[in-house]
């Protein structure tokens, strides 16, 4: 179980870019040219493409794994939620994800496609954490050091389970909600961000505003 105070890094879309054009580097330096790319979603559907784009490979499809929820809410397993749905028997084929964090993720994906039949499977991710316990063929970065990563297609769905952690039953102010988030977690956002999260908490009845304050509907105090 996580702790209720760890460091988050968000990653903006350009060091995004960046990491998985520098994957696919590392992926055509070794010469391996897969039939067919899988992304892992929801977090590998951006490098997956972007790195498709690099090594000018049109082949792309997807699979649904779950692990984690919002906010680094670890879920009890790992889940295969939509299963492969083409052939690859005798293919090469690249699975990439964003990141290893237990490599819990990565591994189950492994063992199911490879149930399937391919040819050989190989992994890639754009940042490969110490913490985890599958290591990829490929990476763009290693990262020791442990913190939450926050990438920009999933900062706001992130940034709504955040602030859900730090908003209690007792109202606050929208300004000690930003410090908790900072104090807390080292998130760092516009305050427009900031605001755009706590008006979807309020929409999805897990929090109220009441005047300039807000609170959770239902949390600790």
């Amino acid at each position: 179980m996580l702790r209720e105070s760890f460091p988050c890094t968000l990653v903006s879309w350009e060091e995004s870019a960046r990491l998985a054009r520098q994957l696919a580097g590392v992926i055509r330096a070794d010469g391996y040219r897969p039939d067919l790319v899988i992304a892992i979603g929801r977090g590998g559907y951006v490098p997956a493409r972007v790195v498709c784009d690099s090594l000018l490979h049109d082949m792309l499809t997807s699979i649904k794994v779950e692990h984690w929820g919002i906010a680094a809410r670890k879920k009890a397993e790992v889940v295969v939620r939509f299963p492969l749905a083409v052939d690859i028997r005798g293919r090469c084929v690249l699975i990439v994800d964003d990141v290893t964090d237990t490599g819990d993720t990565l591994a189950v994906t492994v063992d199911h496609v490879a149930s399937l039949g391919p040819a050989e499977v190989r992994t890639a991710v754009l940042q490969h954490k110490n913490t985890s316990r599958h290591t990829p063929d490929y990476f763009a970065e290693f990262v020791t050091g442990w913190s939450w990563i926050i990438y920009p297609w999933a900062v706001h769905e992130d940034l709504v389970g955040f602030a859900a952690r730090v908003m209690g039953s007792k109202a606050q102010f929208f300004e000690e909600i930003k410090a908790k988030l900072a104090a807390r977690f080292a998130i760092r956002v516009a305050d427009d961000d900031l605001r755009a999260a706590l008006e979807d908490l309020v929409a999805m009845g897990e929090a109220e505003q009441v005047g300039v304050l807000y609170r959770a509907v239902q949390g600790p105090d």
